[in-house]
């Protein structure tokens, strides 16, 4: 049987890279990107292809709107040359960073950077590269825990992420004509270096969610990366426009 494909935007590092290295575990070949670390989107690459599988890492900075159009001309070379196909199967639209500051201390500029990787980001890529998506293929949109509870010095990420879950069921509405699933994932608390690592190098911190967690543990990169892998691949083909939160019932 011919292979999937899957993209997945920050494929590099964090839940992108967990989420491509459990895909090709399931025999779907990659094409990940990557804003500025070269370096480590190869390494993904490189493990991905030495388990047998195929991957491509391009750059992409998914906050610039006027990459786009470049992007995907690359994208398709990519295909062609490493797969002789036109299209992918698997959007997984996750690339992101967060800002923690407080509401009153937020500035436009912080505002704009996140709107348009989180939210603008997400809503044109998806636009333009749904010619390259196959019919019965699947999207998963990254959202966040934040988006259902509160944590002091996120409201703009989480007022974005909120969009995100909003923007999911409009275009699993509109895309469903097409046998396109478009699901949310929401992680709660996760060991990764965003917000500078905060929840995995602070102790106290990790502590604190751990405590407010029904699982009594933050989570890991490889509980999102399996359930965008079971999303993906798995039975869910009549599921679409949904919000599956990843959290372990983060103050529940």
């Amino acid at each position: 049987m011919t292979r999937k494909i899957a993209l997945i935007t920050g494929g590099s590092r964090g839940l992108g890279r967990s989420a491509a290295l459990r895909l090709a575990d399931r025999n779907v070949d990659i094409v990940l990107t990557y804003l500025s670390n070269s370096e480590a989107a190869e390494a993904v690459v490189s493990e991905i292809q030495a388990q047998g599988g195929k991957a491509v890492a391009l750059q992409l900075d998914t906050g610039n709107t006027s990459q786009f159009a470049d992007f995907t001309k690359s994208l398709t070379a990519a295909l062609a040359q490493t797969w002789q196909r036109e299209t992918i199967d698997f959007l997984v639209n996750n690339a992101g960073i967060g800002i923690n500051k407080p509401f009153a201390d937020t500035s436009e500029d912080d505002f704009d950077t996140l709107m348009n990787m989180h939210f603008k980001g997400v809503y044109f890529l998806t636009q333009r590269l749904l010619s390259l998506i196959n019919d019965g293929g699947r999207i998963v949109n990254l959202s966040t825990g934040l988006a259902r509870f509160t944590m002091p010095g996120f409201s703009a990420y989480g007022a974005m992420k909120g969009a995100v879950e909003v923007l999911t069921r409009y275009m699993a509405s509109e895309l469903g004509v097409r046998r396109i699933t478009v699901n949310t994932i929401a992680p709660g608390a996760i060991e990764t270096d965003f917000g500078g690592g905060m929840v995995r190098d602070n102790p106290e911190i990790n502590q604190f969610v751990a405590s407010t967690t029904a699982m009594g543990r933050v989570g890991l990169p490889d509980d999102v990366g399996g359930a965008i892998t079971s999303l993906l691949v798995g039975d869910n083909q009549w599921m679409t426009g949904q919000r599956i939160e990843i959290s372990g019932g983060q103050n529940l």
